[in-house]
């Protein structure tokens, strides 16, 4: 495989993660504004990104490839990432 087209799948594994956890971030900003107004968006899609991207390669290991079960997990996780900001015991 030439270096350009491993770099292109790598990018390609990652943008579902990217596209999820900034996307979910931009939503969770405008749904909750008042529990999320002391962290700036970016705060929260590089958070719902990482651990999307952690998924991803957990998913990627355990099946061989891009199962539908890694996307479930992704959004489970982006929830998760993203509640525990706005609404984790203790927080204000």
């Amino acid at each position: 495989m030439e270096p350009i087209t491993f770099l292109n799948h790598l990018a390609n594994l990652f943008v579902p993660a990217l596209a999820l956890g900034a996307l979910a971030a931009a939503l969770a900003k405008l749904t909750w504004r008042a529990e999320l107004a002391g962290r700036a968006w970016w705060q929260l899609a590089a958070a719902a990104a990482g651990v999307n991207a952690v998924v991803t390669l957990a998913g990627f290991a355990l099946s061989g490839d891009g199962r539908m079960g890694t996307y479930v997990a992704m959004v489970l996780a982006t929830t998760l990432v993203l509640w525990w900001f706005g609404f984790r015991p203790g927080r204000g």
